[in-house]
Parts: structure tokens; sequence; C-alpha cells
């Protein structure tokens, strides 16, 4: 049965609830911003795990940006979707362009979050990598391989609310197990499953990972 989650605190502690047999891993949780953050930090401390995030950019289609066509994540990782690449009829060149352009927005907000702190250290160790909903995937698909090039020894997605059959290739192709609190056949806008989902503005990203550190869930060295 369809249910709505009261905003995205609620969602990352129902999460959080769902992962903490991963507590005994000593995991880190790294959340995508904006949205990803406020859930992330749930988890983050319920699980006594360091916070922090790891930036994505959806691509969108030059004559129509809010549809993605795929994202581009730190370190350079990268998914196009082929679909909607021919749907769109794009060339190779408007594909890099559009990403060259989001390349810069992300470096900004990388800057922005995390200063001169680097990712942490995740070899060998359990990754959780949240956001607040999965429809596409395009952009948990780029940020899985950003996080696979780090080499974890587990990569675990944790979303709220997922597609049941995007969430089942994700979990077949991209990371180790995707954990949700439930997955419908068809999302939509993720909105629709919050009743509060207002847009995360970059104090509130500031602020959480701020706390998470202030409280003891601080990134790996």
């Amino acid at each position: 049965m369809r249910m709505r989650f009261r905003d995205r605190s609620e969602a990352g502690r129902m999460m959080a609830e769902r992962l903490k047999e991963l507590r005994d891993e000593s995991p880190v949780v790294l959340a995508l911003p904006r949205g990803g953050v406020p859930v992330g930090y749930e988890i983050a401390m319920a699980l006594g795990a360091p916070l922090e995030v790891l930036v994505v950019r959806k691509l969108g289609v030059p004559w129509r940006p809010e549809l993605g066509m795929g994202a581009i994540a730190e370190g350079g990782a990268m998914y196009v979707n082929p679909e909607v690449v021919a749907y769109a009829d794009l060339t190779d060149e408007d594909v890099r362009a559009v990403a060259l352009e989001e390349a810069r927005e992300l470096a900004r907000r990388v800057r922005l979050y995390r200063g001169e702190r680097p990712l942490p250290d995740v070899r060998g160790r359990t990754v959780i990598l949240v956001d607040d909903g999965l429809a596409t995937g395009g952009t948990a698909r780029a940020a899985a391989r950003a996080v696979r090039a780090l080499g974890p020894e587990r990569l675990v997605l944790a979303v709220p609310v997922a597609g049941e059959e995007t969430a089942k290739g994700l979990g077949s192709e991209e990371v180790d197990e995707v954990v949700a609190v439930q997955e419908p056949e068809m999302v939509g806008s993720v909105g629709a499953w919050y009743e509060d989902f207002h847009q995360v503005d970059d104090e509130e990203v500031l602020a959480l990972l701020t706390a998470a550190r202030n409280l003891g869930a601080s990134p790996a060295p």
C-alpha cells in the first residue's frame, strides 16, 4: 500500500531501521546533495557513521532540461542513457557540451560543500549511498560508479522509495544491494511520495554536515 513520508527526516529514520544490521560494519554514509543529505543525516546519526556528500549533476536534454539523459559525478564518473539520447536525436558533441557545463557547476558545489576536504577513504569499507528517491536511476548510476572507483568492500544504495524495475537494474549492475522502504511498480515524481518535499538549499546541506561532524559522525580520515 502506498505511503507518503512526512518529510525527508522521517524517511531517513525509517531507512535507518532497515539498515541497522550494517552498524557493525562501521559504514560510511555518502549522501547525494541536496535532497539526499537530510535522509543521509538521519541514517548516519542512527548508525554512528561518518557522513559526507558525493556531488552528482543530472545531464538534461538541451531543449528540455528537465528530461534527464544521464548524469556525471565527482571523479569523472558518467552515465548516459542511450534511449534518451536517441529519442532526443543528440550527437556526441551535444552530450559533451552539456556534460562540460554541468562539470563546472559540480566543481563549484564540491568547493562549497567540502572546501578542501577530500572524499573519505572508503577502501575496504561498506558505503551506504543515499538519495531521497529513485525514479529513472541516472544520477544513482553515475554516483555508484564514482563510489566503485574508490574501492569499497560493499556498496549499498539506500533510498526511501525506488521504482521496482529501476532498483532491480541497479542492484544487478551497479551496487551490491538496494534497500528501500517502498518499491512501487512506478515512482513518477519522487516528491509525490512526501508530504513535505521542500527544495533543500545549500545552507541546509552545510548545516547538516556541520551538525554531523560536531556530533562525531565526521568523515573517516
